[in-house]
């Protein structure tokens, strides 16, 4: 027989006991909270939340629903090739709109000397400057949650 073996019961012993103890005193508390709780309720004290109250939760669910819509939370993006002669798929047309269609389209692109990076207003889901197709693009890919 292993000499640990009458050690490491004794050990599971104490534990088994510490815990019954703490079950003990957890029931005991329980019955104390539970005296408590039927007093105020024979006392007259609300079991139900207060209809006021309820109706300015609702109130202000209603307002950061409507302030949600405005977020600009739908984004697509498109990579692209804007010249021939180069690769890698450098240049890029962003979109960021809110849920009614309202944001911007950023587009950069690149060249072997130089970047060049332009914003255009959305509103609506249309822009009053002509967008080129892969703005077109990465703007209905935001509005329809697609990937490019």
């Amino acid at each position: 027989m292993d000499p640990a073996l009458p050690t490491l019961a004794w050990v599971a012993v104490g534990v088994a006991v510490l815990a019954l103890a703490v079950a003990a005193f957890t029931v005991r508390r329980l019955r104390v909270v539970d005296r408590q709780l039927t007093r105020l309720v024979e006392a007259g004290a609300p079991t139900d939340p207060p209809l006021d109250r309820i109706g300015a939760l609702e109130t202000q669910l209603a307002q950061v629903r409507g302030d949600l819509t405005q977020a600009l939370r739908h984004v697509a993006v498109v990579r692209y090739d804007a010249f021939g002669d180069m690769g890698g798929r450098m240049s890029f047309s962003a979109a960021v709109v809110d849920d009614d269609g309202d944001g911007f389209v950023l587009s950069s692109i690149h060249a072997r000397g130089e970047s060049r990076t332009y914003a255009k207003g959305i509103v609506g889901g249309d822009s009053e400057v002509v967008l080129t197709p892969e703005e077109r693009q990465a703007l209905d890919a935001a509005r329809t949650g697609s990937a490019d």
